[in-house]
């Protein structure tokens, strides 16, 4: 059974810096399109950044642009989102999300699996 495992949220003031992880365990981590996702209450949830098989490729929403840097480690089945100059507006619980296909997609109910989730909290 595939688990996907977030961590490295937290409570940061703004203009702060934050790296979440990913471990993923149970499937092929290698094949796997993985994304990082992100909502608040009352709200959808958001693609924030996805990367393809070989981390060569990525994707990015403006939201995330500029900012933020995700990133995998195939030898360690990890996944990461390095958050720079973080504002209160990034504020949310952040999941990843792993898509066995050949490319992303913007709702995690395109996903085959995603974690729990972790929070992120930006004061200002």
């Amino acid at each position: 059974q595939v688990q996907l495992v977030e961590s490295g949220g937290g409570l940061v003031q703004a203009g702060g810096s934050l790296r979440l992880s990913c471990a993923e365990s149970g499937g092929t981590f290698s094949r796997y399109v993985m994304a990082w996702f992100r909502q608040v209450p009352g709200k959808e949830r958001d693609l924030i950044a996805a990367i393809w098989w070989s981390g060569t490729r990525t994707y990015y929403t403006d939201s995330a642009k500029g900012r933020f840097t995700i990133s995998r480690d195939n030898a360690k089945n990890t996944v990461y989102l390095q958050m720079n100059s973080l504002k209160s507006e990034d504020t949310a619980v952040y999941y990843c999300d792993a898509r066995y296909s050949g490319s992303y997609g913007y709702k995690s109910s395109e996903y085959d699996y995603w974690g729990q989730g972790t929070q992120v909290t930006v004061s200002s």
